[in-house]
């Protein structure tokens, strides 16, 4: 038996602001531990009992494409990443998912899995992906109900039936997030678990589920998918067959029809209990929760100092953070953002989010630390007509060819040694040695060593935007 991982990486993760960003979300942080939460999702299937297990394949958005990349060659695990052109919910991406493993001839086991889970007990979790694989393989449709511990009012909730075989129950339904007094009733009731996103079914399947039941999605991403180009690791779909999909989640279009008394020309729909340390780490709440703690119920990250303190989270990416008797509070520093907010409204976070939109601010989108596919940025100073990063471009990197129309920048390499290009010229610049770039010439950065090239940009200039950037050639296919 073969199971193709199909890891989902489109949502942003606003509730967990200002550590994630709308160009930098959650699942692309390690907030638990040295890998991110991606990697921590592609490496929990590693060593699974009895059956092959492929390379990863990741459906995600053109804006995390590179950093993807990066995270899964720093594993060693290249594998397919597929590129939705827009956002369309969980659906069209399994149908796309499902549609590039089928194009080989292949019917492998799909393994769909959120990239921003957390799921403390692996060897739990994998000994039920075995159970589901089984299952799977048959021809059944297979979700997870996580086991229950409190009322929790964040999550849906699927309600089991009949038993099946293999140790799974037929679905009776799926109940949208309820109130509390309704969450303590299941709770009290039994026979009832958090719906947790993860599936188990063959790709052969799916795309039989999606067709009986929303044939206008498959109908669309079919055309997306066979209109599309491959480019190494990176599937591309046709933009504009793609943007007319309609958006629907996996429960809404297929999965809520497969419950008890839904038609019989469709799979059997069954749910298995999983009891592994769960959590879709939705708000810092929720981190806080998985994350270890000290004896007064504390968690601490970074340079944190805490006094009689309880029950809080501090997380600080670079300056000191100092708590006095303080209790049930998140405080979460980053280079150009601070939060402070009570444990039990963390929920609202993203309102601060919506109105940093609102007001065309940064923050919400960006960190001041930008990936790049070369490498990164951050943004150190700036003012009226001035600006100053520092560049890091990895082995091998080179910045696209371009000009600016408003701005001029002074270059002076810390480490390493930089190839520039500026008009007809190329010339090399090592360890504290600078050059100059005067407005409207084209020019290019690059890095023909071994090591990292560290190196200060300072720009002048009437306007400073990153959409003053005129590309004439880009080794990494971004269009201008």
């Amino acid at each position: 038996m073969l199971i193709q991982p199909v890891v989902l990486s489109g949502g942003s993760g606003t509730r967990l602001w200002p550590l994630s960003r709308e160009k930098y979300p959650k699942q692309l942080l390690p907030l638990i531990g040295d890998d991110s939460l991606l990697q921590a999702t592609v490496r929990r299937v590693e060593g699974l009992a009895g059956v092959s297990v492929a390379a990863p394949m990741v459906v995600s958005n053109e804006e995390y494409r590179f950093v993807i990349a990066e995270q899964l060659r720093l594993m060693g695990k290249p594998g397919t990443i597929v590129l939705e052109p827009i956002g369309r919910n969980t659906a069209p991406a399994l149908t796309l998912a499902a549609l590039a493993a089928r194009r080989d001839g292949a019917d492998p086991v799909l393994l769909v899995m959120p990239a921003d889970h957390v799921i403390v007990d692996v060897p739990a979790f994998q000994a039920v992906v075995v159970q589901g694989a089984k299952l799977a393989e048959a021809g059944a449709v297979v979700t997870f109900g996580i086991t229950p511990d409190t009322p929790e009012t964040g999550y849906g909730y699927i309600q089991s039936g009949a038993a099946f075989e293999g140790g799974a129950s037929r679905i009776a339904r799926f109940v949208e997030k309820p109130d509390r007094a309704t969450a303590q009733g299941y709770l009290d009731a039994g026979g009832y678990a958090w719906n947790s996103g993860l599936f188990m079914l063959k790709a052969s399947v799916w795309l039989a589920a999606i067709a009986g039941c929303r044939a206008d999605i498959l109908a669309a991403c079919e055309t997306a998918f066979g209109q599309g180009s491959s480019d190494g690791e990176f599937l591309r779909v046709d933009k504009a067959a793609f943007t007319a999909c309609p958006s629907d989640s996996i429960d809404y279009a297929v999965m809520e029809r497969l419950a008890a008394g839904g038609r019989e020309d469709l799979p059997a729909g069954v749910v298995l209990p999983l009891s592994a340390g769960w959590s879709d780490v939705g708000a810092w709440d929720a981190l806080w929760q998985v994350l270890p703690k000290d004896e007064s119920g504390n968690v601490k990250q970074g340079d944190v100092l805490l006094h009689d303190s309880r029950n809080t989270l501090a997380l600080s990416e670079g300056r000191l953070i100092a708590c006095v008797g303080v209790d049930n509070l998140i405080v979460v520093e980053t280079a150009d953002a601070v939060l402070v907010a009570n444990k039990d409204k963390t929920q609202d976070v993203k309102k601060i989010v919506d109105a940093l939109k609102r007001e065309g601010r940064s923050e919400g989108q960006l960190h001041r630390k930008v990936f790049r596919p070369w490498g990164w940025y951050d943004s150190v100073d700036n003012g009226a007509r001035f600006q100053v990063k520092r560049i890091v471009v990895k082995p091998g990197g080179q910045l696209s060819l371009q000009m600016h129309h408003h701005r001029a920048e002074h270059w002076i390499v810390v480490s390493g040694t930089a190839k520039v290009t500026r008009d007809k010229e190329s010339y090399l610049v090592s360890e504290n040695e600078s050059t100059y770039i005067p407005l409207g010439s084209t020019h290019r950065l690059e890095n023909p060593g071994r090591l990292p090239l560290e190196m200060i940009e300072v720009q002048s200039g009437s306007y400073l935007g990153e959409d003053d950037i005129v590309r004439f050639e880009d080794v990494y296919g971004r269009s201008q």
